[in-house]
């Protein structure tokens, strides 16, 4: 069998959870009864938290200090993650079907620890992982394959054995670089990314429901 670990994205693989870090400017100045400006999201993406929450105090000339605004932004998102946050399709089924093989799963994402184990532990789900990973906590980047290779270390799995879920283009290139498999997953997110994502990865689906669950496990096809 050519599958023995499976590496995840969190967001835009697993849960349908890229928009928060969009909206969260918005609906934070939506509780200040303040209506954000359009494209605010699309700004906002493009900046750490902490740049974001200047923009948003000068823009809008906001009482608040940034380092409030920065809080309450990160409360949005945290709330979002702990009582909103759902799965995409086929990614509960694909989570079951994986533990019934008994193949170890680990999460590598960029989005902090906290944030992940709020969803996963109202879903029911975090158990399922050998670990949750962080580029925060690991201060790292998925630029680089440091987060990778640890999860292939706790999972005692080797780079040509392990496929990575993603839906980042530049995750991707850095994991084919360490010779992982890849899996590419589409959202609407990334847009501008899926023509190049889906010639890079081995195997690109819109959902996670379209997976040739055989074709990871290394079945040969019986089709002629």
């Amino acid at each position: 069998m050519s599958l023995k670990g499976v590496i995840f994205d969190v967001d835009g693989v697993l849960l349908d959870t890229m928009h928060v870090w969009t909206d969260a400017g918005a609906r934070y100045l939506q509780s200040l009864g303040v209506k954000a400006e359009a494209g605010l999201g699309d700004k906002l993406f493009t900046m750490t938290v902490d740049m974001g929450a200047v923009y948003v105090k000068e823009r809008y000339a906001l009482a608040q200090s940034a380092e409030e605004i920065t809080r309450g932004i990160n409360g949005v998102v945290a709330g979002y993650y702990a009582d909103e946050a759902a799965f995409k399709p086929g990614a509960r089924q694909l989570l079951e079907r994986l533990k019934t093989e008994g193949i170890p799963m680990t999460i590598a994402s960029s989005t902090t620890e906290d944030y992940i184990r709020m969803a996963f532990d109202r879903l029911g789900y975090t158990g399922y992982f050998a670990e949750i990973l962080s580029c925060v906590q690991w201060k790292t980047s998925k630029a680089e394959p440091k987060i990778f290779f640890e999860a292939m270390k706790i999972m005692g799995t080797k780079p040509s054995e392990t496929w990575l879920f993603e839906d980042g283009l530049y995750s991707v290139k850095t994991a084919k670089t360490a010779g992982l498999k890849t899996v590419g997953v589409y959202d609407p997110v990334s847009e501008k990314e899926q023509a190049e994502l889906s010639q890079k990865v081995d195997i690109y689906v819109r959902t996670l429901e379209e997976l040739d669950f055989d074709r990871l496990l290394g079945v040969p096809s019986l089709e002629r």
